[in-house]
């Protein structure tokens, strides 16, 4: 789907003359909506004008045939660089691309999810923005908010990050003695399928990864175990908003900000792997004092210190 065509470049720089910049979102959801415009913005700050460079961006379904569709797209039309959110688009990216230079953005490891060889050389013509944040913060954070004999991981088998999540948890669980029950939720509609799962098996918590269908369905997943008094944690941006007791997220705006940066100096003569993979600076713990008192959890002093922001 065709979402926008815009023009912009550095008008001081000659060498983007006549450049094209195709960006394409894994999925239509918030925390990539809110990169790309903050990705679009910081190129106007930058000095950049709507005089020389196209900037084509697409959102197709979320599944690898529409994926590798859209890169394939931007390779017959001799895009110039390729801009991409989220790790499934990113991989296509990667396997689809001849030479064309890539930047990515919001990828939970890239390393892990073999986007990029080290964090200091990417081993390919691409480069971009972590979001990976230290997950093990967040499960010590709710393991301080009530006891987690049992934890529940919702993930997506399909999507490379959602499982480097899922092996992290993993590890995080084996060295406290947390029993972890995961369930692998395919579409929005198994939602039903794997809460039955989960509640049958009695999780003190639920944490759900940055997968696409769990995004979606996020509201429904905390409504759905807040009715049993189990707490729902994530790393996905917006989490807290919508319900989730604790969050750990990395801001969408600052990674789409870092982008545009990386962008810019392609668009100038920098080689994509000649960039290290940057990680974001803005990462913030938060604390739903709202849902808490829903849950009848009471919140230490201590963890509100640490928290860089509140839900009331």
């Amino acid at each position: 789907m065709l979402l926008a065509l815009s023009a912009v470049i550095p008008a001081s720089d000659t060498r983007a003359a006549g450049k094209l910049i195709a960006a394409i979102l894994t999925c239509d959801l918030p925390r990539y909506r809110e990169a790309h415009r903050a990705f679009m913005k910081a190129l106007v700050q930058k000095g950049y004008d709507q005089s020389n460079v196209e900037v084509i961006t697409q959102t197709p379904n979320p599944d690898p045939i529409s994926w590798a569709n859209s890169i394939r797209k931007f390779n017959a039309i001799g895009a110039d660089l390729i801009v991409a959110y989220g790790a499934p688009a990113t991989l296509t990216a990667l396997h689809e691309r001849v030479e064309i230079p890539v930047v990515f953005a919001d990828v939970y490891g890239p390393v892990e999810t073999g986007v990029v060889r080290s964090m200091t050389s990417t081993g390919h013509n691409m480069t971009g923005i972590s979001s990976k944040v230290p997950l093990v913060t967040l499960i010590k954070t709710m393991a301080e908010l009530k006891p987690m004999t049992t934890l529940g991981v919702i993930y997506s088998a399909k999507e490379e990050g959602s499982l480097a999540q899922l092996k992290e948890v993993r590890r995080i669980a084996a060295g406290t003695g947390t029993i972890l029950v995961d369930v692998n939720l395919g579409s929005p509609s198994g939602i039903d399928t794997v809460l039955a799962t989960l509640f049958s098996t009695k999780v003190d918590c639920i944490f759900v990864t940055e997968c696409t269908s769990g995004s979606r369905g996020f509201e429904k997943i905390v409504h759905r175990a807040s009715e049993l008094k189990i707490p729902v944690i994530s790393l996905i941006p917006g989490s807290a908003q919508k319900g989730a007791l604790v969050s750990l997220e990395a801001d969408p705006v600052e990674q789409g900000q870092m982008a545009a940066d990386y962008a810019a100096r392609i668009l100038g003569g920098k080689k994509a792997s000649q960039l290290p993979v940057a990680t974001p600076k803005r990462v913030d713990l938060v604390i739903n004092l709202k849902m808490a008192k829903a849950l009848d959890l009471h919140v230490p002093f201590p963890v509100l210190t640490a928290a860089t922001r509140v839900v009331k």
